[in-house]
């Protein structure tokens, strides 16, 4: 951990995984360790979290002297059941040193070993009862929250209507479904919206919210609630309009879609004989976000999703960290890792989405083709935030990928739109860069490359690959194209110059090695040097060499 990154910690002070404990005001080391244990419990059957020992609890760093972490580790692991195992790291802080305590959850309950059982709540630790750990381990035995029985529902919390809205829109969206003609109660059935619970038809969690009345949802689910604010451009920082949505999720996309839609504005970009119209807010794009955020929410978590609207961009800030193993880094291509999986595939049967995961690769592809900065996710402990922008950066990367497109008659793939991207914006990029900007394994981003090379549309220099002079010519300008052939031969001419001061000559081999070259562009680098006069050419084939004249 950073210095800064400490700070930080300090600025905020305790939360729902960080505890300050004091060090020097406690009498003994074993009222240290009981203090580091109840708060190291109660963090192991939450979320996890950390005890950051020398902290007082107003954050003024008071340090800990005399210690032994080894010692500390197993004096944990004695005092609590199951066995807890911790890490210990020794932050030094303005000359005194803190012990940053961290614990992970893992699934199981703890105790200490004289039977206390404690949960983290909010900045608090409190104690950890039977009723709410029979809860806990039925979510273990059904680890997919949404697909859990809600014990209090029963038949009179479903709206009827919304049943019949889910029936009429898959009627259009999917007309060959049989599902639509299903009686009411097999259809919620069937998609494992209601379940049979000791005889008696119940909702289940994604059951309310698609088909349970706004009062159910209050009563039952109450933080299922989306809050949509809008900004205007002469204030974006206070909202002036605001709308509290406690409903169905399809009632929701519905609701927050037309107000999206009612302030979109459209760009006319003209491809050859067509129109393509991009609007500021793509239907799709803001509609495959506000399911993610509702598929993947945590529902645990009593924040709402809030839809902040703002003139040029669109932020989305959903409760609850992102999936285990899912971060800002893979999320394009990670395995679906839905939270809530019967939401997902719902959603899914419903011919909302095209499938269940996060479809993060189709908010990228539809953003890129329209010329629009990437989307940006940014991952916090207990929250996860996209951004969507509005503006379009590049009106010609539109126009060409829409000709593109239109000539081969398919959709490029999106790693191939993220390396045009990134070259039209950079000029030039190496393999390994594709591959942390594609996030594909290293050969699967060479292919990419390589079907780019194959349709003409990047060329190789050296272990760069760059735009062809005909995307230049249709996105940038044959003079850029030109300017970067020049930089690239000055930079290679120097670099020979340079090793002819301590060799006598140099050979193509040598300058494929020197700069990265193919044996053609060396070829025609050393043919350009001898034009100018700089080099002299003795012998034939492999026993060529050149010389400074």
């Amino acid at each position: 951990m950073t210095i800064a990154e400490f700070e930080q910690i300090l600025s905020k002070g305790e939360n729902l995984t960080v505890e300050f404990k004091t060090w020097i005001y406690a009498k003994d080391m074993r009222e240290r360790i009981s203090l580091a244990v109840d708060e190291l419990v109660a963090f192991a059957n939450a979320k996890g979290g950390t005890v950051y020992m020398g902290v007082e609890d107003d954050g003024t760093v008071t340090g800990c002297n005399k210690y032994d972490p080894q010692k500390i580790m197993e004096s944990i692991y004695d005092r609590t059941r199951p066995a807890l195992f911790t890490e210990i790291e020794v932050i030094y802080y303005e000359g005194k040193d803190v012990l940053a305590i961290k614990v992970e959850r893992d699934g199981t309950t703890y105790a200490t070993s004289d039977g206390r059982c404690l949960k983290r709540l909010g900045k608090n630790s409190k104690p950890y009862y039977p009723d709410e750990m029979s809860n806990k381990y039925t979510c273990i035995q059904s680890p997919d929250f949404s697909g859990q029985i809600l014990a209090d529902s029963t038949v009179e919390d479903i709206n009827v209507l919304e049943i019949y809205n889910l029936k009429e829109k898959l009627k259009v969206r999917d007309p060959k479904s049989s599902l639509p003609e299903l009686e009411d109660m097999s259809f919620l059935r069937d998609l494992g919206l209601v379940k049979e619970d000791e005889g008696v038809d119940r909702l289940t969690i994604a059951g309310l919210l698609f088909v349970g009345k706004e009062t159910a949802i209050n009563r039952l689910l109450p933080q299922a609630e989306v809050i949509y604010l809008h900004y205007s451009a002469d204030n974006m920082e206070e909202y002036d309009s605001r709308l509290d949505l406690k409903q169905p999720i399809i009632s929701v996309i519905d609701r927050l879609t037309e107000k999206i839609q009612n302030t979109n504005k459209i760009v006319n970009v003209q491809v050859g004989l067509f129109r393509l119209e991009v609007e500021d807010f793509s239907e799709k794009v803001f509609q495959e976000a506000l399911f993610n955020a509702l598929s993947h929410r945590d529902y645990l978590n009593m924040g709402a999703v809030y839809v902040k609207h703002y003139p040029d961009r669109i932020v989305i800030e959903n409760p609850g960290a992102f999936p285990e193993g899912v971060n800002e880094k893979n999320i394009i291509t990670h395995p679906s890792t839905p939270r809530n999986k019967l939401i997902a595939e719902t959603l899914q049967r419903l011919k909302y989405v095209q499938r269940t995961g996060q479809g993060v690769d189709i908010i990228f592809r539809e953003m890129i083709s329209s010329g629009k900065p990437y989307p940006q996710y940014h991952a916090y402990s207990e929250a996860v935030t996209l951004t969507i922008f509005s503006a379009i950066d590049d009106v010609n990367f539109v126009k060409f990928i829409a000709s593109e497109q239109d000539k081969i008659q398919k959709m490029l793939p999106l790693p191939e739109l993220m390396i045009l991207r990134y070259l039209t914006d950079n000029k030039k990029i190496m393999l390994s860069e594709v591959q942390g900007l594609t996030q594909l394994p290293i050969a699967e981003a060479r292919k990419s490359c390589n079907n780019l090379m194959r349709d003409g549309l990047v060329g190789l220099s050296g272990k760069e690959y760059m735009l062809t002079a005909k995307v230049y010519d249709a996105i940038k300008s044959d003079v850029e194209y030109t300017q970067d052939i020049v930089i690239r031969y000055v930079k290679a001419k120097s670099l020979i110059e340079e090793y002819l001061q301590s060799a006598k000559f140099i050979t193509n081999e040598k300058i494929r090695e020197l700069c990265g070259f193919t044996r053609q562009q060396a070829r025609i680098t050393l043919d350009k040097m001898r034009d100018e006069g700089i080099l002299r050419l003795e012998g034939k084939g492999r026993a060529a060499r050149y010389y400074r004249n």
